[in-house]
C-alpha cells in the first residue's frame, strides 16, 4: 500500500512539473509594461466612427435595445471617445465625452450647452437601467492605473491571453469603494480586451465585460459584440455595432468639452460598412 500511495505522489509530482514546464514564462517587467503599453497606444489608432445596438437584458423580464453611436480617436492626451445615446427624447441627446490617459476625464451633456465635467458618471449607465457605463467602454480608465500586474498567461475562449492585475489608486477607491481591481484579459495576437473582471471588497467579484466577436473592417479588426454582466443580479446588457467608419475626419471641436451639446453630423452613409448580425 506504501508503494502505491507513493507511485501516485509521484505521478502527481511529474504531472504538476509538466504542467508548470508547458505554461509560458512570463515576460519580464519592462516587457510586460511594453505589452499593456502597445494595447494602450492601439486604442484609436486609427479615427473611428460606429453606430451600435445597447440591448439591455434582465434575468428576468422583457429586454429593451436603445441606440447609440460613437466617434474615436487621439489627442495629445491619450485616446478620447464621443458617445452619443438616444434615450427616447427624440434624437440623440444624451453625449458622454471619455478622455484616456493618465489625466483622463469624463463629461457629459444633456443639451445645447457645453458639456459638465463629473468625475461620478463614470460609473452612471450610458442609458438608465442598463449595467454598461463608461467605465466600460474604450479608453477605460483602469487601463491607465499605475498599479498594473502582469501575472498569468494562459488562453481565455481558446486565444492567448495576458492576465493584468490593475489596482485601483487610492483616490479612485476612495471615491468608488466598490471598486478595488480590476483583472484584464489582453489578446497575444490582436489589439483587443478578451474580458475583464471588476473586484470588490474581499475580492468578489462584482462585474464582467466579455468580448463576444472580433470584425474585421477593413485591415482593422474591431470589437463588434461585448458584453457587461452584473454578477450579483445576472442581469446583462449587450453592445453590438451596427455599422463602422474607419479613418473618417473628425475636427477636434468633437472631443472639446465645451462643445459637447452641439450637433455632430456622422459621416456619409456611403462611407459606412454595415456590420451584419
Amino acid at each position: 500500500m506504501r508503494c502505491i500511495r507513493l507511485g501516485i505522489a509521484v505521478l502527481a509530482l511529474g504531472a504538476a512539473l509538466a504542467a508548470r514546464a508547458a505554461s509560458p514564462a512570463l515576460p519580464d517587467q519592462p516587457s510586460a509594461a511594453a505589452i499593456l503599453d502597445k494595447f494602450r497606444q492601439s486604442i484609436w489608432s486609427e479615427p473611428v466612427y460606429a453606430a451600435f445596438d445597447l440591448r439591455e437584458m434582465p434575468r428576468r423580464g422583457d429586454e429593451t435595445v436603445w441606440h447609440g453611436r460613437f466617434w474615436g480617436s487621439r489627442n495629445d492626451r491619450g485616446p478620447v471617445t464621443r458617445v452619443e445615446m438616444d434615450v427616447g427624447k427624440g434624437g440623440f441627446t444624451h453625449h458622454i465625452l471619455v478622455q484616456g490617459g493618465p489625466e483622463g476625464g469624463i463629461w457629459t451633456s444633456d443639451g445645447p450647452g457645453p458639456g459638465s465635467a463629473d468625475e461620478a458618471a463614470i460609473l452612471a449607465p450610458l442609458v438608465p437601467g442598463v449595467e454598461m457605463a463608461p467605465f466600460d467602454i474604450l479608453p477605460m480608465p483602469y487601463l491607465y492605473w499605475l498599479d498594473s500586474e502582469l501575472v498569468a498567461q494562459e488562453k481565455v475562449r481558446g486565444r492567448p491571453s495576458y492576465i493584468y492585475v490593475m489596482t485601483a489608486p487610492a483616490d479612485f477607491a476612495a471615491r468608488f469603494p466598490g471598486i478595488k481591481t480590476v483583472r484584464a484579459y489582453l489578446d497575444a495576437q490582436y489589439d483587443a480586451l478578451v474580458q475583464s473582471e471588476v473586484m470588490g471588497p474581499g475580492g468578489i467579484l462584482s462585474k464582467t465585460l466579455s468580448l463576444l466577436e472580433l470584425r474585421k473592417v477593413g485591415d482593422r479588426w474591431i470589437p463588434k459584440d461585448v458584453d457587461v454582466r452584473n454578477e450579483a443580479t445576472r442581469d446583462k446588457t449587450r453592445l453590438s455595432l451596427t455599422a463602422v467608419a474607419v479613418g473618417p475626419v473628425i475636427g477636434p471641436s468633437a472631443f472639446d468639452p465645451a462643445q459637447l451639446g452641439a450637433p455632430l453630423s456622422p459621416p456619409a452613409p456611403a462611407s459606412l460598412t454595415p456590420v451584419a448580425p
